[in-house]
């Protein structure tokens, strides 16, 4: 009898903590209703510049790397194609519709080592800063390979020339 009020304490617990979990989650999305959602992709671009299988990783508030976006489709890590057209940068990630980066809208790229729960090895993160209506945000992306041509092929597509060697806290834009 005891060990049946013990494993029902417990599973009532860890239902309470999955509960508060889902609320702090949609709570986070209310504080965040005003942010722009970001655009779907249409089926008809230009042929790609480079195209790389890879990880959504996060987007996160501008110089706040801690601050995980989650409207739109953007709050969850997974697998995802990532693809650049003259149009902007197209986000393929897993379960969601693809997203569009406009070009216009990129405001510089790079590369990071860290983000919210995600540390890799030097510069192993690609870093798109871009504006998601008026607010900016980073995007954190990993690929399987050389980032590098992701990187120029995203530089050439820019409006504006990228800020060389602009460091924020742990984060580098080269």
């Amino acid at each position: 009898m005891n060990r049946w009020v013990i494993g029902a304490g417990i599973l009532v617990l860890l239902v309470f903590v999955v509960l508060l979990m889902v609320r702090s989650w949609r709570a986070r999305g209310r504080r965040q209703a005003d942010i722009a959602l970001p655009e779907t992709a249409p089926d008809a671009l230009s042929p790609a510049l480079v195209e790389h299988d890879g990880f959504y990783v996060a987007t996160t508030r501008s110089g706040d790397p801690l601050d995980r976006i989650v409207v739109g489709g953007l709050g969850f890590r997974g697998r995802a194609v990532i693809s650049v057209h003259r149009e902007g940068v197209r986000l393929e990630i897993a379960g969601e519709p693809a997203k569009l980066v406009r070009a216009s809208s990129i405001r510089d790229v790079g590369r990071a080592t860290w983000t919210i729960d995600r540390v890799v090895e030097t510069d192993g993160l690609v870093l798109v800063a871009w504006s998601l209506g008026d607010t900016d945000v980073d995007t954190y992306l990993r690929v399987t390979d050389d980032p590098r041509p992701l990187v120029d092929a995203v530089r050439t597509i820019t409006t504006s020339a990228p800020t060389a060697g602009t460091t924020t806290g742990e984060q580098t834009i080269d």
